[in-house]
Order: structure tokens, then C-alpha cells, then sequence
């Protein structure tokens, strides 16, 4: 994975997006060969030359300060989140070897523990890849009822978050908005990318996903940036109806490549008897599923 390439395609999908109405510029009546900025009018409002952003652009300039990436970013009235997107892949521009494959992930020791005393809450591990390391039976239910519960624990069956959204029917039925949720998952797959350039596992699933879908192809080629952190979906379960839950993405500071997805309904709320209910169907002992050993 390139990260020269990719910091040039992050700035042309963020040129491309504003036009010179957003900034006041006008048009001279000209007919413009490509959508948004031109690269001349962004580094005038960022204040650098237009051969300098130029070479930006195209790699052939590498680790900008800090000062022009603030000013381009501004130009482009990047987000918080975009930013620091801006900034990681200025600062890994030019890495071209692949990384060593990294040993096999393992569910981190206190993480099982944890899933069994939330029983009530849907819960998840997700690895480096948004691989499911482990869930609890009621995040089992909720989200991949139709998979076999133990497949986390299987290396070869190990679901995989990412890949279910836009290749397994049932998981883009579950979300009424699936769009939302499309563009949410390929937006921190764009972090995670940036993390950890090299990752060759990271690079076959993106090559996977746009060869398999069309939908993920047009959404990466946008460059959207969006860490996981609090989200709310509508979903539509086959078991219990229309909910509402409010997922959150917990970091685990031992396990940095690791998270704890739970998923929670406000008090009261239909939405919270359903998941109720759904814990009720439930016929097996609430113990977390993982492999033997916990290991990938």
C-alpha cells in the first residue's frame, strides 16, 4: 500500500468536492474539465505555490509541515477527523514495503471475562481487520444469528465485519439505512488503512471488497474518513422488529489493535424490550465465543 499515492488521492477527492461557489471564487463562465477546485485556485487559498501543492499532490513532495498541511486543510475545510487523516498521510508518504505478516491475533486474556459479565449487552472483540474474535450470545444474536456462533473461534470461519456488510445479504438487511452504515464501515476502513500501512491483510480485503462490490469500489474511491466511535443505526432483526441501538467502539489500551463494539438501547424504549426479548430466545449458556486458546 503506497502511501505516496494514497495522499494524492485523499487531496484530489477533497479538491474535487469543493466548488468555486463554496469559496467565493468565480467561474468566468468557463467550462471546467474536472469537478471542483482547480489545484492553482486551492493552493491560492492555502496560501503555498501552485507548483509546490502540485508536487503535493502528485508525491513528488513529501512530509509537508505541519503549518501547509493546516492551511491546505482549511482551504479544503477538512474535519477533525480528516485532518488527522491528512496529517498521518503526509507523515507515511513513501512507504512502499509490505510489513511482515503479524503473528496470529489473539483475544486479549481479560476480553472474554468481560463479554460473560455483559450478558445483557450485545457485545463484540473486533481485531485489527474487523475480524470477529469473539462475541457474546446476545451479540451473536443481534448481529449474525445466521452464522454458526462458534465461527470466530475457526481461523478459516472467522467472520469478518467488513465483508459481511456488503457481501452477505443478511447483514445488509439488518440495517435500514445500509448506505449509512456502508459508508461508516469503508470510512474506518480508511483509518485503519492509514494506521498501518503495509498490512498486506488489510490491502487483499480492500482488493477483495472492490472487486466483489461495486458499492464498496464507489464508496472507497471517495475517500471518506470516519473513525468508529458512537453511531446510531435502525435495524430491522428477523427475529424481534424494528430497533434502534446506539453502537460504541471501545479501545482496549493492552490490545491497541483490538476494540469492545457493545450495542445498547435507550431505557424503556421499544427498542430496549426488544433486545430483551431477543436475549430471552437465546437456548444456550451466556458464555462468550472464542477459539481454543483465543488465538487467530
Amino acid at each position: 500500500m503506497d502511501h505516496r499515492s494514497a495522499l494524492g488521492e485523499f487531496l484530489q477527492a477533497r479538491r474535487a468536492r469543493i466548488s468555486p461557489d463554496d469559496v467565493g471564487l468565480p467561474r468566468y463562465g468557463d467550462r471546467r474539465r474536472v469537478p471542483g477546485l482547480r489545484r492553482e485556485e486551492l493552493a491560492m487559498l492555502a496560501g503555498v505555490s501552485a507548483g509546490y501543492y502540485t508536487r503535493l499532490e502528485q508525491g513528488q513532495s513529501l512530509h509537508a509541515s505541519p503549518e501547509v498541511l493546516d492551511a491546505i486543510a482549511a482551504a479544503m475545510r477538512l474535519t477533525p477527523a480528516e485532518r488527522d487523516h491528512l496529517r498521518l498521510l503526509s507523515a507515511t508518504a513513501g512507504q512502499r514495503g509490505r510489513q511482515a505478516a503479524p503473528p496470529s491475533e489473539r483475544v486479549g486474556a481479560d476480553l472474554p471475562a468481560l463479554l460473560e459479565a455483559m450478558a445483557d449487552v450485545p457485545a463484540l472483540v473486533m481485531g485489527r481487520r474487523n475480524d470477529v474474535l469473539a462475541w457474546n450470545p446476545a451479540g451473536h444474536a443481534l448481529l449474525a444469528g445466521h452464522l454458526d456462533a462458534e465461527s470466530p473461534g475457526d481461523p478459516e470461519r472467522r467472520p469478518n465485519m467488513t465483508r459481511l456488510v456488503f457481501l452477505d445479504a443478511h447483514t445488509r438487511g439488518l440495517y435500514r439505512d445500509w448506505p449509512a452504515k456502508a459508508r461508516a464501515v469503508v470510512g474506518n476502513l480508511r483509518v485503519m488503512t492509514a494506521h498501518r500501512p503495509g498490512d498486506t491483510g488489510l490491502a487483499e480485503l480492500v482488493g477483495e471488497l472492490a472487486i466483489a462490490s461495486a458499492d464498496f469500489a464507489r464508496m472507497w474511491a471517495e475517500h471518506a474518513v470516519e473513525p468508529c466511535g458512537r453511531e446510531v443505526f435502525d435495524l430491522a432483526h428477523p427475529l424481534v422488529g424494528d430497533l434502534t441501538v446506539t453502537q460504541q467502539t471501545l479501545g482496549v489500551p493492552q490490545e491497541p489493535h483490538q476494540s469492545v463494539v457493545t450495542m445498547t438501547a435507550e431505557p424503556g424504549s421499544p427498542s430496549a424490550a426488544a433486545l430483551t426479548m431477543l436475549r430471552h430466545s437465546i437456548r444456550r449458556p451466556p458464555t462468550p465465543v472464542s477459539g481454543p486458546g483465543h488465538s487467530w
